[in-house]
């Protein structure tokens, strides 16, 4: 009696091992899309980072079954044709390749979103050790020191005061009309701007600029200089293009002139 009761839980227990067989391998085979048919689908998709959730722009696609592909855009997105049961294989610079499958329902109308894990790279500690080279300053020029005092290097004492500076300090209006102190410093002022302007208005107004826009020679540019200059046409602060007009302007008079005198 017993040793058929041991047969009839033996029976029992190879039922209960084929059922579980059977419906593991039915769950397996939904899972791995055999039992869906293959459809054509176009494929809209944006690739993301798994850190921040933004775009991986120019990533790699790649279709395992027929090795066609594609590549994100600027913004982690591309679109791809392929068949539904279909797998990728995205890759990018600085993230970890994943393989990616179509979900059961997914529709075309949506986007897939796919993130991708950051790869991160520990680095060891880093020292800098090492003597500082000291600059040898032998060969740097150094400038001219300059004669002008400190106090005339201001530009303070180059303001008029307006009229009515006389009726509230009439102290300091009288000061800068009487002053000796302060003549002084409004001439040394006018030579320091005189000497600059003329180093500025050298480079666009000299000899041979007045050649190349006459077509004189040497000799004839300097008498045509000579007379130019005697005009005083042209200021100090004058840019090069008003030199330049200048010239030309006064050249022609200059040749009228002579052929009258002729």
């Amino acid at each position: 009696m017993n040793f058929l009761s041991d047969v009839d839980m033996s029976r029992v227990a190879i039922i209960i091992l084929f059922i579980h067989i059977f419906s593991t391998g039915n769950l397996n085979a939904q899972e791995t899309g055999i039992d869906i048919d293959p459809i054509l689908i176009r494929l809209k998709a944006q690739v993301v980072s798994l850190g921040d959730s933004m775009p991986v722009p120019y990533a790699n696609v790649i279709n395992y079954r027929n090795r066609s592909g594609a590549s994100t855009n600027a913004s982690g997105h591309f679109s791809l044709e392929m068949l539904n049961i279909d797998t990728l294989v995205i890759s990018a610079m600085g993230f970890k390749t994943r393989t990616v499958r179509v979900p059961r329902f997914f529709s075309q109308e949506n986007t897939l979103l796919v993130y991708l894990e950051p790869v991160i790279y520990p680095l060891q500690e880093v020292r800098i050790t090492g003597d500082k080279q000291r600059v040898n300053m032998d060969g740097i020029p150094v400038g001219k020191e300059s004669d002008v005092p400190v106090e005339l290097r201001g530009d303070a004492f180059n303001e008029r005061p307006p009229v009515i500076a006389a009726l509230f300090n009439p102290l300091s209006y009288w000061q800068y009309y009487l002053s000796r102190k302060e003549i002084q410093k409004r001439k040394v002022r006018e030579a320091i701007a005189l000497e600059s302007n003329w180093e500025m208005h050298s480079r666009n107004y000299n000899k041979e600029v007045v050649m190349l826009l006459t077509g004189l020679n040497e000799k004839q540019t300097d008498d045509f200089m000579i007379w130019f200059n005697a005009q005083n046409v042209l200021p100090y602060t004058a840019t090069e293009y008003e030199v330049r007009a200048a010239i030309r302007e006064y050249y022609a008079k200059y040749l009228r002139e002579k052929n009258n005198l002729d």
